[in-house]
């Protein structure tokens, strides 16, 4: 994306390609009860409990809000600038249930797989998904091997306090998650000088994209359709990184680099993230670090984006 782009430009590059979004029923839908009869008692006991609920809707779950505020920015009577797929591993005797309760919340989701039980891998890339959001590791893996942006999502705090406007504010790590893990590599290898020093004297130079950087870049195209003259958007992006003032500038100067400017940015290093996101009033938060995550659930529903590294060492601490 270019300043150069016209606003009619822009709608019709996403109404050609829109953000695709793909989820599964428990990363939209609140059914821990269910999954655990499906646990404890087996898919029988599932399948029964499903079909005894089928015309009663199912609870919010941690993917709902971010997807529902997306939709929202469609405009009426015309291309959608974001779709959305269902995709669940659920029989399709018991979609019906998923779908009625999509038509009880308005939301404008049409199309789904249902696979039994299958892989939801191989419809990654059969439905051209962007990003994908599921309960399930071992799907979210299938995802990422099908080069799409994944994240593997917890249950929703009770704690939970959503931002009312009619924003949809997302954040993101920065290394290993928006950019590549290059700057990941160096500090695990050579230590916290070393990364520093090679940041500052890399600082102009643009970093490799990571798993969410097409994603960011889609999504950046969206935040520009909805930029009002007042520089604020309806789509709101930030970056919250263990990164400080000593590598912070690489981070700046990729952003403009790819024109796709980040509404905050934050640079935390050692400070925890969760009162960041809490004051951000982020709808979802996307890290790479189960650490960064497990403290945001509290506060936001987050998304494991499946890393390189031991999810018990720290990435890039700020000192």
């Amino acid at each position: 994306m270019t300043e150069d782009t016209s606003l009619e430009e822009l709608k019709e590059q996403l109404r050609q390609r829109p953000l695709r979004i793909g989820v599964s029923t428990r990363a939209l839908f609140d059914l821990e009860e269910e999954h655990g009869v499906f646990v404890e008692e087996g898919v029988e006991a599932y399948a029964r409990m499903q079909l005894e609920r089928e015309t009663i809707p199912i609870g919010k779950g941690a993917g709902f809000e971010v997807i529902e505020r997306l939709l929202k920015l469609n405009e009426p009577a015309q291309k959608p600038y974001v779709q959305v797929v269902l995709l669940s591993k659920n029989s399709p005797d018991l979609s019906l249930r998923a779908f009625h309760s999509i038509k009880d919340y308005g939301l404008a989701v049409i199309t789904g797989s249902f696979t039994s039980g299958a892989s939801l891998g191989p419809f990654i890339p059969a439905w051209e998904i962007d990003l994908f959001l599921s309960n399930d590791g071992t799907d979210v893996q299938a995802a990422v091997n099908a080069k799409a942006a994944a994240a593997k999502l917890g249950p929703v705090s009770t704690t939970w306090e959503c931002h009312t406007s009619d924003e949809v504010r997302i954040a993101f790590d920065g290394d290993a998650v928006v950019f590549s893990a290059e700057s990941d590599e160096i500090y695990k290898a050579q230590g916290l000088e070393a990364f520093r020093r090679h940041e500052q004297e890399n600082a102009l130079k643009p970093m490799e994209g990571g798993p969410f950087g097409e994603f960011l870049k889609k999504l950046s195209i969206l935040r520009a359709i909805y930029l009002g003259d007042d520089g604020v958007s309806k789509v709101r992006i930030g970056i919250v990184t263990a990164r400080d003032s000593e590598a912070h500038a690489r981070v700046i100067h990729t952003l403009r680099a790819w024109g796709t400017p980040a509404d905050e940015a934050h640079f935390v290093g050692t400070w925890p993230k969760a009162p960041i996101l809490k004051a951000f009033g982020a709808h979802i938060f996307f890290d790479d670090q189960e650490k960064h995550v497990l403290g945001a659930a509290g506060v936001v529903p987050s998304g494991h984006v499946p890393g390189p590294h031991d999810p018990d060492k720290p990435i890039i601490p700020g000192g």
